[in-house]
């Protein structure tokens, strides 16, 4: 038997979640997906949030149920602001302890062929809905004295990227809205910090993965040699989410394998 002083026991009381109630953006595969299972093994119960999640079974239901916790779906479609706001309005209502802002999308083309309504979707989508809820969920965290919100950023909030003016804009400014919110709340018991993830391996990424030439050039600049896996980030959010981040305000985390510092 385990006392108070072994490691498995003071690991647990840094990085457990128990008891505690989560909701993942985004939720349906993916990042997201490998975040609710992450934070369901560390004891969460998950409120799983997408535009097409099922009632029924569906991979993330399968993910955190299987390791004990409760789900609850959720659908919003975040580019309908109507939903957003309901949906803020419902999650508010809930005794949220972890938010994490990590529904997003890209759209690609040239600046100088960029539409007005691709710029406004995307912008809608990554910034406004993680402003919205954000404030709405952070509003009941700050009546409570406590509680954690983690977004997702990118490596386009440091640089600029080609072809992605609407995601660059959008992701940039979700590592500015980190460090607004950081500043206001962390004397209140909420702590805002977000993950940058750099090139992982998801449906978004297909494409790039696909072009051989251009995969060459991503992997010869990733110090690590490979690209991410979805679980790769979900263990930084984990981090940002445990006690073990109590101090830990304002930050915007890369999860890159080295990209930034070559």
């Amino acid at each position: 038997m385990t006392n108070a002083t072994t490691p498995a026991t003071y690991a647990e009381r840094l990085f457990g979640l128990e008891g505690q109630l989560a909701v993942v953006t985004g939720a349906r595969r993916g990042i997201g997906l490998a975040i609710a299972e992450c934070l369901a093994a560390a004891g969460a119960d998950i409120i799983g949030v997408s535009s097409d999640l099922p009632d029924g079974e569906s991979a993330v239901r399968t993910a955190v149920e299987g390791r004990g916790r409760k789900f609850i779906p959720l659908r919003a479609d975040f580019a309908v602001r109507e939903q957003v706001a309901a949906l803020a309005a419902d999650l508010a209502a809930r005794d949220v302890d972890i938010l994490v802002n990590n529904g997003g999308t890209i759209r690609r083309a040239p600046a100088a062929e960029h539409s007005d309504e691709d710029f406004d979707h995307v912008v809608d989508v990554n910034l406004r809905a993680t402003f919205v809820l954000s404030r709405e969920v952070g509003r009941a965290m700050i009546a409570r004295g406590r509680g954690r919100i983690v977004n997702t950023a990118s490596m386009l909030s440091f640089q600029g990227g080609v072809n992605v003016p609407g995601y660059t804009s959008s992701k940039s400014a979700v590592a500015g809205l980190t460090k607004a919110l950081a500043n206001e709340w962390a004397g209140m018991g909420v702590n805002v910090n977000a993950v940058a993830p750099g090139y992982v391996a998801t449906a978004n990424t297909h494409d790039l993965r696909q072009d051989a030439d251009r995969s060459r050039a991503i992997l010869d600049r990733i110090p690590a040699g490979r690209w991410a896996e979805a679980t790769d980030i979900a263990g930084a959010v984990l981090f940002l989410c445990s006690r073990a981040a109590d101090y830990v305000h304002g930050a915007v985390l890369p999860v890159d394998g080295g990209w930034l510092a070559r």
